[in-house]
C-alpha cells in the first residue's frame, strides 16, 4: 500500500473511530437528520457509489425510469446513511432498546432448532441493519457468529470486531485461515452461524441468478449447514418507521424464512450441486426481498457478472 492510501486509511478509521464516539452523544433525532443531510449530499454528488447503486437497484425495478431510478437511490443512500448512524448508536442501547425495535416474524424454527442443540446457519444480504438483527438473535436466539473481511488499518478491523463483541457477535477474519473449523465448532456448539452472502468477496463464489442476472453469492453458508447437519436458513430485514413514542426513530422488520430444502446428493454433481442448489434456493428468497424493499439494500459495489466484465 503506498504512503498516501496509508494515511488515507488511518484518516478514515479516525473518522469513524471519532464518529463511534461522538454520535452516541447527539439526540437521536439530530444524528438521524445529520445523516440524512449526508446522504443527500453524497447524492447529489452523484459519486461512484450512488451511480454503482442505482446500477443494481435498476435489476429489481427494471421498468423504472430515470427520475424514479434517482428518486429510489436518493431513498437507498438515506437507507445506507441510517444503517451507519444506528451502527454508531448501537452500542449504548440497552438489551430493551434492541429488542423494542425488531419485529422478528418466523422465527420459531430457528429458535427450536437452537433449543434441541443443532444450531442454524443464517443466509443474509446486505439488507437493512444485520448488526441490529445480530444483536437481537444474540439476545433472543443463541449466540451469533460471523466473518468480516479484514479492514486496513489494523486499528479499524479491531474496532469493528469490538464494537460486534459487545453486541453479543463473535466476528471472524474472512481471510488467515482457520475460519471455517471455528464456524462448524460454532454450529456444533447449539449456536447461530450468519453470514452476509450476497456479494462474492473471494473470487470463487457460486453461480446464481440475483434479480434474475447471473451474479456470484457466497457458497459458505450452504457448505456450513451441510458439514454440520443444521438448518439453513435465508434471513432478510427491511427499516420500518416506528411511532411516536418508540424508543427509536426507526425499527426492523425481520423475516426468518423457512430453512431450504437439502437435495438428495448424486454421484455426478456431489456435494457442489448441493450447496449450488441450497445458495440459488436462498437467493431466489433474497431477490424477492430486494423487490419488495430495493431501497434497503445496501451494495454500492459492482455484483452482477455483466458489470464485472464490463469493468475488467
Amino acid at each position: 500500500m503506498s504512503v498516501a492510501r496509508r494515511s488515507a486509511a488511518r484518516l478514515g478509521a479516525a473518522a469513524h473511530l471519532a464518529a463511534w464516539r461522538g454520535v452516541r452523544l447527539l439526540p437521536a433525532g439530530l444524528a438521524h437528520g445529520c445523516f440524512a443531510l449526508a446522504a443527500d449530499a453524497a447524492w447529489l454528488r452523484r459519486g461512484r457509489g450512488v451511480r454503482r447503486l442505482e446500477a443494481n437497484l435498476a435489476r429489481a425495478r427494471p421498468e423504472a425510469d430515470q427520475v424514479q431510478l434517482r428518486a429510489l437511490s436518493r431513498a437507498g443512500m438515506r437507507s445506507y446513511l441510517r444503517y451507519w448512524c444506528d451502527a454508531f448508536r448501537l452500542p449504548s442501547w440497552s438489551p430493551a432498546q434492541v429488542s423494542a425495535t425488531v419485529r422478528a416474524e418466523g422465527a420459531e424454527p430457528l429458535q427450536r432448532a437452537v433449543a434441541e442443540g443443532r444450531g442454524a446457519v443464517a443466509f443474509l444480504g446486505h439488507l437493512g441493519n444485520w448488526d441490529h438483527l445480530g444483536a437481537w438473535g444474540a439476545q433472543h436466539v443463541a449466540p451469533v457468529t460471523t466473518v468480516a473481511e479484514r479492514l486496513e488499518p489494523a486499528q479499524l478491523f479491531d474496532a469493528f470486531v469490538d464494537f460486534r463483541r459487545r453486541l453479543g457477535i463473535t466476528v471472524l477474519p474472512l481471510t488467515g485461515g482457520g475460519t471455517f473449523g471455528a464456524l462448524l465448532r460454532a454450529v456444533r456448539s447449539g449456536g447461530v452461524v450468519a453470514l452476509l452472502a450476497d456479494r462474492d468477496l473471494t473470487g470463487t463464489g457460486v453461480p446464481v441468478r440475483l434479480l434474475g442476472e447471473p451474479a456470484r453469492a457466497a457458497g459458505g453458508p450452504a457448505a456450513l449447514a451441510l458439514a454440520t447437519g443444521a438448518p439453513l436458513h435465508p434471513v432478510t430485514c427491511s427499516y420500518e418507521r416506528l411511532p411516536r413514542g418508540a424508543p427509536a426513530r426507526w425499527g426492523l422488520h425481520l423475516v426468518v424464512h423457512p430453512a431450504v430444502p437439502v437435495p438428495e446428493r448424486t454421484a455426478e454433481g456431489g456435494r457442489a450441486t448441493q450447496v449450488a442448489a441450497m445458495t440459488q434456493a436462498c437467493v431466489d428468497v433474497l431477490s424477492e426481498a430486494i423487490r419488495e424493499h430495493p431501497q434497503d439494500w445496501h451494495v454500492l459495489q459492482r455484483v452482477f457478472d455483466a458489470d464485472r466484465r464490463a469493468a475488467s
